[in-house]
């Protein structure tokens, strides 16, 4: 019988390889040397190739083993222990062998890794989400709220073990307690979750009637949630271990709870900056004057200038929001609204009258925007 290679020689990586080393090594290999690739006289030297490096990855995948065979070598092995290892007859080894490269891609991972022996499947909990609706003012300040979301906790009745009192769950016997089985089509071998037992590796003869053999019941648990100062609308606030439960002892979910700010009657929030319309009387406008706006903090005061016009912004600096991440606030921007009066009286109209005709002797000095309009229009239908 040949003398084995060395099985970092076999698969071309060095002694202190890391596992990630290993397994990329192993995946270009079978590929090169899988027989679909490799037809005619050169099928033959492929399968051994393709069984070498197999038996290879098997062992230095495998931490207990890679560490009896540095120690001894190939002595250090026994391939009887492996059930079906390189030594496998047939093209057999070969699709076990892909079943790992397929089982990575078609995200059959997770605890058990996907391959045979390695017992029941190990499923991560799914994520849940959660909308809660806040204030502006809740958003700027922070909170700390009392939420209802579901939980699972273990059945009363049959104290988890999902089996009818007086009953225990049995091996599932299509994959022989594993989890998963595989599906073989000519070469290739794809391993896919049990269909009898849904990866539990076990199947309830007699489930209880509490739970329906889940061993787990759906309540209803409060979960206190912290909300961030300066929090915006459409962040999210991860809750770990709160979403769904795992299968087979798998870990549980997160819970992300998604912030909805409901709109605020004054203030718009851009950022960490705030916009707000203020109303102005013409007349205020027309001769200035002092005015009150408001703010999250409460009320501020701003000057406005004689000849303010429509549209004139006033930045009040600090008064803002100070988002999540910011080392400081933003600012808040007031934006004047001249307000037109209405249902006026006949005394009101004829002072406006003599108003505008005093307004129309001054000339353009009186209208800063008046002259300019007029040379646009010139302009345009000249």
């Amino acid at each position: 019988m040949a003398t084995k290679r060395d099985y970092y020689e076999a698969l071309g990586v060095a002694k202190n390889a890391t596992e990630e080393d290993i397994k990329k090594a192993y995946r270009k290999l079978a590929m090169k040397f899988h027989p679909d690739r490799n037809q005619g006289d050169a099928a033959k030297g492929a399968e051994e190739k393709f069984k070498e490096v197999k038996e290879a990855y098997e062992m230095l995948s495998d931490s207990q083993k890679r560490a009896a065979y540095d120690q001894y070598g190939h002595a250090g092995v026994d391939p009887n222990m492996r059930g079906g290892g390189a030594g496998a007859e047939g093209f057999g080894g070969f699709a076990e062998a892909f079943g790992d490269i397929f089982g990575d891609m078609f995200g059959q991972g997770g605890g058990g890794r996907g391959r045979a022996g390695a017992g029941r499947q190990v499923y991560r909990g799914g994520d849940l989400s959660y909308a809660m609706e806040i204030t502006l003012e809740e958003a700027a300040r922070g909170k700390e709220a009392q939420i209802r979301i579901p939980s699972w906790e273990a059945c009363e009745v049959c104290h988890g073990s999902g089996a009818k009192p007086g009953t225990s769950a049995k091996t599932c016997h299509t994959c022989n307690g594993q989890g998963s089985v595989q599906m073989r089509q000519g070469f290739f071998s794809v391993q896919q979750t049990c269909p009898t037992c849904h990866g539990s590796g076990r199947v309830i003869p007699e489930p209880c009637t509490n739970c329906h053999g889940k061993g787990q019941v759906k309540k209803q648990k409060t979960l206190e949630v912290k909300i961030p100062a300066g929090i915006d609308d459409g962040m999210r606030i991860r809750s770990v271990g709160n979403g769904e439960p795992g299968t087979n002892g798998g870990p549980a979910g997160d819970l992300y709870i998604e912030i909805r700010v409901r709109k605020h009657d004054i203030f718009e929030r851009d950022g960490d900056d705030l916009h707000c319309q203020v109303p102005v009387s013409f007349i205020t406008a027309a001769l200035g004057g002092e005015i009150e706006v408001p703010t999250l903090a409460g009320k501020a005061a701003i000057d406005i200038p004689e000849g303010t016009q429509a549209g004139k912004q006033f930045r009040l600096r600090g008064k803002g929001v100070k988002g999540v991440r910011a080392s400081y606030p933003g600012d808040l921007y007031c934006h004047i609204a001249v307000e037109t009066p209405v249902k006026l009286t006949e005394y009101q109209r004829k002072l406006l009258r003599e108003l505008e005709e005093s307004l129309k002797k001054g000339g353009a000095k009186h209208s800063p925007s008046g002259e300019s309009w007029t040379d646009k229009l010139k302009n345009l239908f000249s």
